[in-house]
């Protein structure tokens, strides 16, 4: 029995080891398989790229297969600043309510692409806090400014020999990541987007340049009131993503200053030794830097080391090409006054043959593209480096239909006075000058230049009426003015010029922005000679930078320097030009269309006109200075000029304007609404002075200036001429019906306002309320016909409400 156990228990134990034995053996097999596997399936850098991969050589090797794009990003890129700028490429009609245009740039950012163990990071760098590396609060500054990640990327693979790593970016650019997406929030929720359809979205191309990398991307979202096509509850776009590698040596800043005007960027500086982080502001400036330094110190013309090059677009029509290249080549003349010659020139780009490696999207060439768009509109947007300012490229865009509004205003305008605008079919060559002078300023803003409404105000307004100053001068100090013609010249003025052209302050802002400053090696350097240039010009009204706001000086499309004395030629102007658009449009085409789309225009110019008179009441001139320089930076307009301007309004614009209410041509062009158009007019111009910024700044004049023109005289002024009728037996007609109501509507909004309720702002609208209460029952009960009647007792019914609100 007991051996019998034992040869069992043996038996056991053997079975038991050679199981053992088989597992261990199978386990081994099992590790060197995988072992096999895994060595296998490590990723080869055959495994992405291959004879099927399309390549595109530059600041990455882009790879292209099967729907996939690898970026093939070198190490030594690792950690370098690049510029991404997003911008709308294509877009829907109507986007943005017609403000937002195809190429419009929605974001700039700098990035990085950062390695952290298997993945490679996509990190954004902010400029708005800098310190200098080596202080100690340089560790505070990184501290308190993480950079946010936009993506994380898995390392594929490396190239062979192992320099740099490939990543796939497919997912990255079709997804809807809003770091990078041309759909801002506000646009998300107006329309209401609902997500990106993935089945609809996809990267359409990716492109790399020497010194750049761009995307197109194609999007469709889900949106359930888009801005256009509404039945299909969708958006498209096309979005354009530009990759630029930044200079390895960044230009020294130019600090900004407010009395001359450029565009800029801002930034917190904690290495300040003030006892508060310092606010710095540089201007966006090309890089211009003499190539004979010595001969430009002793003040001779020179050549920069790198020219400024437009490029114009292929597609731009023969016939307008000359005019193109004139509106870019007429900069050469003003940067010679900054020593620079051969500064900046348009060419047409070489052909396939000349350079086939030729791109309009390569980030090394600057543009200027004709868009096949209905748009009214031309841009001139620029790239710049945030830590110095340096524009880098920049993209000019005319659109074809911005001739159109040119030549409707050429003719309301200046047709008066001017014979050749008198047609629909303009002149070549006055077509060609005003597209000149359109590119020329959106050059102006290419190159830093914002809008300087001020110039206008620089000329003596009878000065725009002789043929030798405005040959001379031209209408304004400055392209960058929105004062496009010459609608004082009166019939009759001999040789004027009426389109506007380059003037003296251009010359002057470009010295001031881009003349080297000798022996300066630091932007404070330069501080003290900067200052100089513009306080040798400072009493000068022609070099004078102005925005706008408050300042009745710094109007869109104003010219001269008094507005009432300009919108009185100008108003004179367009009466003529009203009584002879029939025969300037629809006798001669036959059609009532242009007919239409001038008279809906000739209201605009006279709005424009009238508006320039309405800045003046409230209004205060800002002189930007500095404390060296004497007099005051806010000056308020003269109680007289103020007064003046309130007759003007009410014998212009509040009377009822029976010249622009001709039956002659409303007859034919609308059945119903034109009174509501002149209305709507008259009601943005109440709204103006009846409004609560305006209304303070002249109760506050009070305290600065010793004779002013109060805000209750203003309210009782504007009353009394609007409700003029009161004071005899006299029908009111419609236009004043409307007119009357409508500042009745404004002094109960006033009245609500919760800002107006603590200080004069109330008690002069309840006196005013008052006085127009009893004014309008008096007059109710002597009205000559039934709709008169009606409308004072409607009045007196409203006035009551205001002031004795039901609880």
């Amino acid at each position: 029995m007991k051996k019998t156990l034992l040869l069992l228990l043996l038996s056991l134990f053997t079975i038991s080891s050679s199981l053992e034995a088989q597992r261990k053996s199978k386990d081994k097999k099992k590790e060197n398989s995988e072992a096999k596997t895994s060595k296998a399936k490590t990723p080869k850098y055959s495994d992405f790229i291959n004879k099927d991969t399309k390549t595109d050589e530059g600041l990455f090797k882009v790879h292209f297969d099967k729907d996939k794009f690898i970026y093939e990003i070198p190490k030594s890129y690792l950690g370098k600043e690049m510029l991404l700028v997003t911008r709308l490429r294509d877009i829907p009609a109507g986007l943005g309510g017609g403000y937002v245009n195809a190429g419009s740039k929605i974001n700039t950012q700098v990035v990085v692409w950062e390695k952290y163990k298997n993945k490679v990071l996509l990190k954004v760098k902010s400029y708005n806090a800098v310190a200098n590396d080596s202080l100690p609060i340089f560790k505070s500054v990184e501290a308190n400014n993480l950079e946010p990640i936009i993506y994380s990327f898995d390392i594929k693979t490396q190239n062979s020999d192992s320099t740099a790593v490939l990543v796939d970016v497919t997912k990255f650019f079709s997804s809807d990541v809003k770091a990078i997406s041309g759909l801002s929030s506000r646009f998300r929720k107006t329309y209401k987007v609902k997500r990106l359809d993935a089945d609809r979205s996809f990267v359409s191309s990716i492109k790399s340049y020497p010194e750049n990398v761009e995307v197109v991307q194609n999007f469709t979202f889900d949106a359930d009131a888009p801005p256009s096509n509404r039945n299909t509850n969708t958006i498209t776009m096309r979005v354009n993503q530009s990759m630029i590698l930044l200079p390895e040596n960044p230009m020294m800043p130019r600090i900004s200053d407010k009395r001359v005007g450029y565009f800029s960027l801002e930034n917190v500086d904690y290495s300040s030794e003030a006892l508060k982080a310092d606010e710095k502001r540089y201007i966006k400036r090309w890089r211009l830097e003499p190539k004979d330094v010595e001969a430009y110190n002793r003040g001779e013309l020179v050549e920069p080391k790198k020219q400024i090059v437009y490029y114009l677009d292929p597609a731009t029509p023969e016939k307008l090409r000359k005019y193109i290249k004139q509106g870019v080549d007429d900069w050469a003349k003003v940067f010679e006054t900054a020593g620079f010659k051969n500064a900046i020139i348009a060419k047409m780009p070489p052909t396939k043959e000349e350079d086939p490696e030729f791109s309009m999207e390569d980030a090394r060439y600057s543009s200027i593209r004709y868009v096949a768009s209905t748009t009214r509109n031309a841009t001139g947007p620029s790239v710049a480096d945030p830590r110095s300012g340096e524009i880098l490229e920049s993209d000019i865009i005319w659109y074809h239909n911005h001739l159109r509004s040119y030549r409707n205003r050429y003719l309301l305008e200046t047709g008066a006075a001017n014979p050749s605008a008198r047609t629909l079919d303009t002149p070549a060559e006055d077509i060609g000058e005003m597209m000149r002078m359109v590119i020329s300023h959106e050059v102006g803003h290419a190159l830093g230049l914002p809008h300087n409404m001020a110039a206008s105000y620089a000329y003596p307004v009878d000065s725009l009426r002789s043929g030798s100053f405005t040959q001379k001068y031209g209408i304004a100090a400055t392209i960058m003015d929105y004062a496009r013609y010459n609608y004082v010249a009166q019939p009759g003025d001999k040789d004027v010029r009426f389109v506007r052209q380059l003037g003296p302050y251009d010359h002057y802002a470009i010295n001031w922005g881009y003349r080297v400053v000798p022996n300066a090696n630091t932007p404070e350097d330069e501080v003290k000679t900067l200052d100089t240039w513009i306080e040798d010009k400072a009493d000068n009204p022609i070099y004078r930078f102005g925005g706008q706001r408050f300042d009745p000086s710094a109007q869109t499309e104003g010219i001269g320097n008094d507005q009432v004395k300009a919108s009185t030629y100008g108003v004179k102007n367009l009466k003529i030009v009203a009584k002879n658009l029939p025969s300037w449009t629809s006798d001669q085409t036959n059609n009532y269309q242009d007919l239409s789309e001038l008279y809906g225009e000739l209201l605009s110019v006279w709005g424009r006109y009238s508006g320039h008179v309405v800045g003046n009441i409230g209004g205060v001139f800002e002189y930007n200075k500095k404390p060296s320089q004497s007099g005051n930076v806010y000056v308020p307009v003269t109680k007289a000029k103020q007064k003046e301007s309130m007759a003007w309004l009410q014998a212009n614009v509040f009377k009822t304007q029976n010249w622009l209410l001709d039956k002659d041509i409303l007859n034919k062009i609308e059945e119903t609404g034109y009174t509501d158009k002149l209305a709507s007019y008259q009601n943005r111009f109440l709204g103006t002075l009846l409004n609560y910024r305006t209304l303070n700044r002249m109760i506050e004049a009070e305290v600065i200036q010793d004779e002013f023109y109060a805000a209750s005289d203003m309210v009782k002024d504007l009353r009394k001429g609007i409700f003029s009728e009161t004071n005899a037996t006299k029908n009111v007609d419609l236009q004043r019906r409307t007119l009357q109501k409508s500042f009745i509507e404004k002094m109960k909004n006033l009245m609500d306002n919760e800002e107006s309720k603590n200080n004069d702002i109330s008690s002069i609208v309840r006196g005013e309320l008052e006085a127009l209460k009893n004014q309008v029952n008096t007059a109710s009960k002597r009205a000559v016909n039934t709709i008169t009647k009606y409308h004072y007792k409607d009045c007196y019914a409203k006035i009551n409400e205001i002031l004795n609100p039901k609880k």
